[in-house]
């Protein structure tokens, strides 16, 4: 085995990881709410950049940004039509109408994309770097690089600004915050539309290492839970963290016992940390 190449796999791993994990860790935190539809969000942001790709003719570098912003509209709609029991902090039923998102976003992809595996190309992937016996891709350098920055960028946005004070009010009191006049409507407007826009570029960024399916996004969905959960509920250190820290592991256990076990294994590893650390690693 080649340790310093499963670590790098690791680091690439890791970043995409947290990168797909990013939006629900600001919606936990932010808005107290789960989404479970949020796989499919990642699916939806692959197949929009590949259709605009497909059938407009339009470069990668143009399609991931229009997928993003695509994805953030749609957030804004999903959010508006939810918003009734966000407000009221219906989570029992926020969380069955957002499965249902799910379902209606799978079967209506598969109507319009097909079922058959498709191959949404990036160029990034196409050049690769070479040191010795170890190497990568520029698709790997960008999406650790993005990822730092999108992590180090929301976390002063949350905790150096009065966009992240205001966020944070919400998030500890919604009621309390509204009689200080805040509108809490508009901040989890404001968070969804975020988590959406950042899975789509997830998806541009990471989703291109294989083919796309619009039947995936399960395993999605079960990485960023246990990322989530690992890094603490809301932490953006934290998940970034947990991010990096799976990633590593993935890669390891992949290299040294078997590819196929690694989604049980990581579960084991989320077991294991909650049992010395309730709280994830960022409690204190």
């Amino acid at each position: 085995m080649n340790l310093a190449q499963q670590l790098i796999n690791g680091l690439v791993l890791g970043s995409g990881y947290a990168l797909i994990a990013i939006g629900w860790t600001v919606l936990l935190g932010a808005a107290r709410l789960v989404n479970f539809a949020h796989g499919q969000l990642y699916m939806l942001g692959a197949f929009v950049a590949w259709a605009i790709m497909q059938k407009l003719g339009l470069s990668y570098y143009l399609a991931v940004p229009l997928a993003v912003l695509m994805l953030g509209l749609l957030g804004v709609l999903l959010q508006v039509m939810m918003l009734p029991l966000v407000m009221q902090q219906n989570l029992t039923s926020l969380m069955i109408v957002t499965l249902g998102f799910g379902y209606v976003f799978t079967g209506g992809a598969s109507k319009i994309f097909g079922g058959d595996p498709q191959a949404f190309v990036s160029p990034l992937t196409a050049a690769s770097i070479r040191f010795g016996d170890v190497w990568f891709t520029w698709a790997d350098v960008v999406t650790l690089v993005g990822t730092l920055i999108l992590f180090a960028v929301l976390w002063l946005v949350l905790n150096r600004t009065r966009t992240g004070a205001i966020v944070r009010s919400v998030a500890e009191d919604p009621k309390l915050a509204q009689l200080f006049g805040i509108n809490a409507a508009l901040v989890y407007i404001g968070v969804f539309v975020f988590e959406c826009a950042a899975v789509a570029l997830g998806a541009g960024l990471v989703a291109p290492r294989s083919p796309i399916l619009t039947s995936m996004g399960f395993d999605e969905v079960i990485l960023t839970f246990v990322i989530v959960v690992l890094g603490g509920i809301g932490s953006v250190g934290g998940s970034l963290l947990a991010g990096f820290g799976l990633g590593m592991f993935t890669a390891l256990f992949g290299a040294l016992v078997s590819p196929a076990h690694t989604t049980a294994a990581a579960f084991f590893v989320l077991l294991a940390v909650l049992v010395l650390r309730p709280g994830g690693l960022a409690a204190k």
